[in-house]
């Protein structure tokens, strides 16, 4: 079963496959998204990783939490589910 992961402060250069690779080096990433303004289309400074397995994901939060990514601390955690 896929764990989704929450990826915050992103910096505004990021896209969906910068997003991708950085997360391919901890396991298999099924999909990986920046959350974009709808009127601007502009990056909204977060985004969204689902992982293959819950293995992987923890391997991921593990490592890139707080890590850097294109020159800013990323936070990285499992997304709670949409209420």
């Amino acid at each position: 079963m896929s764990t989704k992961l929450f990826v915050g402060s992103l910096p505004w250069s990021v896209d969906d496959a910068t997003l991708q690779s950085a997360f391919e080096k901890h396991g298999e990433v099924v999909s990986a998204k920046v959350i974009t303004d709808r009127q601007t289309g502009r990056s909204r400074g977060f985004g969204f990783v689902e992982m293959e397995n819950s293995t992987d994901a923890n391997q991921a939060i593990s490592v890139l939490n707080n890590s850097e990514l294109k020159g800013r601390n990323i936070v990285v955690n499992k997304a709670n589910p949409r209420s």
